[in-house]
């Protein structure tokens, strides 16, 4: 049983590493034929606000339908559940469809009132199509957690992937013809081929049943404890919709310097994320079900120094690398040197998010494992207050480079108030341990940022790929060496983790 586990962490992970790479290739196309332009901003104004119901649906779904689920199956009864909660899910994600198509006429103008005619009409009908997809994105969304709960990560992740590279599709074939009309088509294909492909699966092996008449009790029930996760996790999109309508007043071209910059900035945060709740949540998960506070108090100290351990590097090799990474990923077609520049400035200032986002992501599995996630929610309403502060503030001093910065610093305000909730409710942290192996970590970040700075003058005439892959080279060796020679405990701990796999690999 654990070898299939650790098989499918292993899928999941590296699923997870292509999705990420296929939402960067996205992100190129748009920047490729679209660049800076009002075309590309109205196409990711537009597509914050339906995607804050396709997070919902998703996330959601996933931390709510698969303990439940699980629980059903046990009762033998998960075939029933299952299609309870689809057909459920299925009408509400159809209402929530129409209501959205028939608003967007009436809510892109009004939350973006200084964008031209022509992006305000590109932004409406590219609304309206998103929003037609929310009801096949509904279906998706219990299939996806019903594959989660069978500990078939990889194949949730790949029916994201089918979407992503079906709007990639759209932009070769149509974007000449019809603009940014082709990613949101491409995208509403991608999503009913998703479904297909889940069919495919489910279907043969009979995986639910939606020939029983409706429960609308049963479903009520799930709702209740789906309501406040989704919730949780539109609220961080509506921080995202905050700083896009303020970014939509900065002129043309804010919005996608904005977006390329934050999508690229948080790639190690998904990423890393994902590797290192695989490593300590299984620690969180046996002290919670043993009552061991101790390990459970423990096993959140690791996750924080441990991800800070592996988001040091990656935050201050992209720092110093970032005129040579966007230039390479970005600039072409539409995207000239000038968005190139504008998007690198952007980068630096989202770097604070990125770091305590990712911070708090460990806190937030705490919470969640301790089934408190209504005190996440409570915080998040908060933030949202905040975040429109720090905007009006900060891009009123330094336009759009001030939208960045403000969410950072509401990023650093949001952890600091979950980290002190969490604290109380746990009855302290070792933060003394904490402090000292942030030092450590801190003292390598240094030592690797100095043996950077010092081969960059050395390599600077060479093409920018040479130049990143020599500076990674280099930065890995000496960030490695200095965490080791320090004996950081998180890179002890991640590096007896490896070991004791190895072994094992070795032994059966």
């Amino acid at each position: 049983m654990k070898s299939k586990l650790g098989l499918a962490s292993i899928l999941f992970i590296g699923a997870t590493l292509i999705l990420k790479v296929s939402g960067l290739i996205r992100d190129m196309v748009i920047a490729y034929y679209f660049g800076a332009s009002y075309v590309a901003d109205a196409y990711l104004a537009a597509f914050i606000i339906p995607n804050m119901l396709i997070l919902f649906m998703q996330n959601g779904m996933k931390n709510a339908l698969v303990p439940s689920y699980i629980q059903a199956a046990e009762e033998k009864r998960g075939r029933s559940y299952l299609g309870q909660v689809f057909k459920g899910t299925a009408g509400l994600a159809l209402i929530l469809s129409i209501i959205g198509m028939a608003i967007a006429p009436v809510l892109i103008p009004l939350l973006y009132p200084d964008f031209s005619p022509e992006a305000s009409q590109i932004a409406i009908w590219v609304t309206v199509i998103f929003f037609a997809c929310i009801s096949f994105v509904g279906m998706n969304s219990v299939l996806e957690a019903f594959f989660d709960a069978e500990n078939k990560f990889s194949l949730s992740i790949v029916s994201q992937i089918i979407v992503i590279l079906s709007s990639i599709a759209g932009a070769f074939l149509f974007a000449n013809q019809i603009g940014a009309y082709s990613l949101a088509i491409g995208y509403a294909v991608g999503t009913v081929l998703s479904l297909i492909f889940k069919a495919f699966i489910v279907v043969p092996q009979k995986s639910l049943t939606l020939k029983e008449k409706f429960d609308w009790p049963e479903v009520r029930q799930f709702y209740w404890i789906f309501l406040p996760v989704g919730l949780t996790v539109m609220v961080g999109q509506v921080n995202l919709l905050v700083g896009s309508v303020f970014a939509s007043y900065q002129g043309e071209g804010a919005v996608m310097y904005i977006n390329t910059a934050k999508n690229f900035v948080h790639m190690p945060q998904a990423i890393f994320g994902v590797t290192i709740a695989t490593i300590i949540f299984p620690l969180l998960s046996k002290a919670i079900t043993t009552n061991d506070t101790g390990q459970f108090k423990k096993g959140i100290e690791k996750g924080l120094t441990t991800m800070y351990l592996v988001l040091m590097p990656s935050i201050i090799g992209m720092m110093l690398l970032m005129p040579n990474l966007i230039e390479l990923l970005y600039e072409g077609g539409a995207f000239d040197n000038k968005a190139t520049e504008a998007t690198t400035q952007v980068a630096y200032f989202y770097f604070g998010s990125v770091l305590f986002f990712s911070l708090n992501n460990i806190i937030n599995k705490g919470f969640y494992t301790m089934k408190k996630g209504h005190l996440i929610l409570m915080i998040s309403i908060g933030s949202i207050l905040l975040n429109v502060v720090f905007n009006f503030v900060f891009a009123e001093w330094l336009g759009y480079l001030g939208i960045p910065l403000a969410a950072s610093v509401m990023a650093l305000f949001y952890t600091g108030a979950c980290l002190i909730v969490f604290t109380k409710l746990v009855g302290g942290l070792n933060f003394k341990s904490i402090i000292v192996d942030y030092a450590k970590i801190t003292a390598a970040a240094a030592l690797m940022s100095g043996a950077v700075l010092a081969v960059k003058p050395l390599i600077s005439g060479l093409p920018n790929l040479f130049i990143i892959i020599i500076v990674a080279i280099v930065g890995a060796v000496v960030y490695v060496g200095a965490a080791f020679v320090m004996k950081s405990d998180a890179f002890m701990f991640l590096l007896h983790n490896v070991t004791k796999r190895k072994k094992k690999g070795a032994t059966s």
